[in-house]
């Protein structure tokens, strides 16, 4: 427990979280407010948020916002006042499907949430950010280190690495940068039957230097540290349990 003279850097500090209603975004939410944050969720459905405030500590608050619809995330941000550090988590369970069976039609929905919504939630946010305050989003590893049926997934992350460094040029001297996850332990797999997710778990545990694959709380982590730096912009951090090295 920091003492009065120990206070977080966050302390205090306004802090907006969206997809932070599950997995890493709930995780980064719960790291925050141990920071003496006031935190902000937001994510697409009233019962998830309500779910997730009944865990975090009193004083967090929650919003149902469509982040699939510009029109709902600048609706939000116009209402939201001034803040301190935004970090963008949101995104629908994982599908992976080899580039022959892929619907284009349905692939571009992919991108609505993961990228659309990410710079829609730039665009209408960054003028609320106070001075010294940051934007944290999210990619993977699948844009550098991709695996055979990853090609929507892998074009998202790469899509954000970009975006990530032009709004760090763009928006200075607010820092913007984008954390790397490699394969994390959340409901973004949901989608898998039980058996294939834990095989993915386990092969790619093994394959790690540090033989475990990762948990929400190694990203929200992360996070924080970005947000409480205060000399990083336009930076991919990777966190990945060594992946990317074998």
């Amino acid at each position: 427990m920091k003492t009065q003279d120990q206070k977080s850097v966050l302390a205090e500090k306004r802090i907006i979280i969206l997809g932070g209603s599950s997995g890493i975004g709930l995780a980064t939410a719960h790291a925050a407010a141990s920071e003496g944050a006031k935190v902000t969720i937001v994510s697409g459905k009233q019962q998830r948020i309500d779910a997730a405030l009944e865990g975090l500590p009193e004083g967090v608050q929650g919003f149902a916002v469509n982040l699939g619809n510009e029109q709902a995330i600048k609706a939000f941000f116009e209402q939201a006042g001034s803040f301190d550090h935004l970090t963008y988590s949101a995104g629908e369970n994982l599908t992976l499907t080899m580039l022959d069976n892929v619907i284009i039609d349905e692939a571009r929905q992919f991108f609505n949430v993961r990228y659309w919504g990410a710079v829609a939630t730039v665009k209408y946010a960054a003028k609320n950010i106070n001075a010294g305050g940051s934007i944290n989003l999210i990619g993977g590893i699948a844009g550098p280190r991709p695996s055979a049926g990853w090609a929507i997934a892998a074009s998202i992350c790469s899509a954000m690495e970009g975006f990530t460094r032009a709004m760090a040029v763009e928006l200075a001297p607010v820092r913007v940068n984008l954390v790397s996850p490699g394969v994390i332990k959340t409901n973004l797999w949901n989608g898998m039957s039980e058996a294939d997710r834990e095989a993915i778990f386990t092969n790619v545990a093994n394959s790690l230097p540090l033989k475990r694959v990762g948990n929400a709380e190694d990203i929200a982590q992360t996070f924080i540290y970005m947000m409480k730096q205060q000399f990083a912009t336009g930076q991919v951090i990777t966190v990945d349990g060594g992946a990317v090295l074998v």
